[in-house]
């Protein structure tokens, strides 16, 4: 699975050094580099099928603070390259359009996989920060230069955002290293150094929130629909799909796993609220039923799956605090669910529908009568839109409902609220796709011929076989769940059982 990192990066420099001009070549070169690196995550995954944590490298690297590269994988990694490797793919293929410095676009877009792969590998805390941060890089100049709506400000935005999130992350972590006294930056190792109580009390919200931030939690979330509707489908897909996932991952792997008492209770109450856990479950449920409700009401298409976004990642955070196994368990889920779903949303949205109409209002849209001009767009986010919701059958239902499930064993208050954001979510999404394609509008007869004047580019093979890969990776894993559980409940469990041990 590490080979997944060189061959990103290795892809992001020959993507820089092609000529310019070579748009063709560009493109089908990044499609053999993120399909070979589809295959090598799948085969890791395959193949660590049953295993604990395996470690992939270690090698000393600044031996005098103990830093090493060490990459290993355990099933929650396992799972979370696997869904890089399925999202690369389909970025490359929704980008099949891309005429300005195509080879450049593709050398940000591997730089930013290749980030995305090493952070869900390392071990290592100072070599975990280090992706962390290259991935932030090439996710301002894809946005700032490729980007649409408001670009330079989404992109800026979203950097500043992730930098003062990494700066606490590094604050906290520095501390942590410093205090153990155990001279190494393994996460391991510092798991095991058994920090004081009272330090894991204020080092634990620092943590978690500075990776928090990239994963959409409310109030901090607000980078994450102007960074969406700002940048390129890919660059989209990409944030939805993967980068928000860095967050999260980081929410679990370094805050909880290097201090766990941080979520003990308090030993007071302040408005009902006890501990940390209590703290971020609540914002993690505001999150859930203020991103549906701002959907709700967006007249902007990407807007809508942009809010959708944040509400879906709140139920990632609210299994987090459940701290048990079913709602872990169902978070990790969550985050590969929603990876292929909100990338197969933004895709339709920002690719196939977006460069034909050239707009994105639900107004205009339900002028042009969608579901009769573009029939496979329309059914394709039918589908999206009806896994999204959390239908049976779709990755979202069993993810989501692992979820409600922890979170009633831990305190029904927090299922009884998600269950609102559930049900709004079913409105925005049966409006939006109400208004964007099954309008009740009869059309004029001057409607009729300006649609037949101007009809719209057929459906491409790339755009055909994006959806048909993302489609598929939520049905299969929807109808059998266990093709991903079984990898992620042992890891589950270890954290649960300890940290990192």
């Amino acid at each position: 699975m590490a080979w997944t990192i060189y061959l990103s990066f290795a892809g992001a420099l020959v993507e820089a050094l092609l000529p310019k001009g070579k748009n063709e070549l560009a493109r089908w070169l990044a499609l053999a580099v993120a399909g070979a690196a589809l295959i090598l995550a799948l085969t890791g995954f395959v193949s660590g099928m049953g295993q604990g944590r395996v470690v992939l490298a270690d090698a000393a690297w600044v031996p005098s603070m103990g830093i090493h590269y060490l990459l290993a994988a355990d099933g929650i990694s396992r799972v979370l390259v696997l869904l890089t490797g399925i999202a690369a793919v389909a970025g490359v293929l929704f980008s099949w359009n891309i005429e300005l410095r195509t080879n450049q676009f593709f050398a940000f877009y591997f730089a930013l996989i290749g980030g995305v792969f090493g952070v869900f590998l390392s071990f290592d805390f100072f070599l975990l920060f280090t992706f962390y941060e290259i991935a932030i890089v090439p996710k301002y100049f894809l946005i700032a230069i490729w980007g649409s709506t408001r670009r330079g400000y989404g992109a800026m935005k979203l950097a500043l955002y992730s930098f003062v999130g990494s700066a606490m992350v590094l604050i906290g972590l520095l501390a942590a290293y410093t205090a153990s006294g155990s001279h190494s930056t393994a996460l391991v190792d510092l798991a095991r150094a058994g920090l004081p109580v009272h330090m894991q009390m204020w080092l634990f919200p620092l943590v978690f929130v500075g990776f928090a931030i990239l994963a959409g939690m409310w109030p901090f979330h607000t980078w994450a629909p102007t960074g969406h509707v700002a940048a390129p489908t890919a660059a989209s897909m990409l944030l939805a799909g993967v980068v928000m996932k860095l967050g999260a991952y980081g929410c679990l792997r370094a805050g909880m796993g290097l201090f766990p008492h941080g979520l003990d209770p308090w030993g007071f109450s302040f408005l009902g609220l006890g501990s940390w856990r209590d703290v971020f479950a609540v914002l993690a449920v505001i999150g859930i039923v203020y991103g549906a409700l701002v959907a709700l009401a967006q007249s902007d298409f990407k807007f809508v799956i942009g809010y959708s976004s944040v509400s879906h990642m709140g139920f990632v955070l609210l299994g987090l605090m459940t701290l048990n196994q079913i709602g872990l368990d169902g978070a990790v889920l969550q985050m590969f669910s929603h990876g292929v779903i909100a990338g197969l949303l933004f895709a339709i949205v920002g690719r196939i529908v977006y460069e034909r109409t050239h707009t994105r209002q639900l107004a205009e849209l339900e002028t042009m009568h969608l579901a009769r001009r573009l029939p496979f767009a329309a059914w394709a986010f039918v589908i999206a839109g009806i896994a999204s919701m959390g239908l049976p059958g779709f990755s979202g239902f069993i993810a989501e409902l692992q979820v409600l499930v922890g979170a009633w064993h831990a305190n029904p208050w927090w299922t009884a609220a998600a269950g609102v954001g559930i049900v709004v979510g079913v409105a925005y999404t049966w409006r939006a796709l109400q208004k964007a394609f099954f309008t009740d509008a009869v059309p004029t007869a001057h409607e009729l011929e300006s649609e037949q004047a101007h009809g719209f580019a057929p459906i491409t093979w790339p755009e055909m076989a994006g959806v048909a890969l993302l489609g598929i990776s939520t049905i299969v894993v929807g109808l059998y769940p266990r093709i991903l559980l079984d990898s992620i409940e042992p890891a589950v469990k270890a954290l649960l059982a300890g940290g990192m041990q």
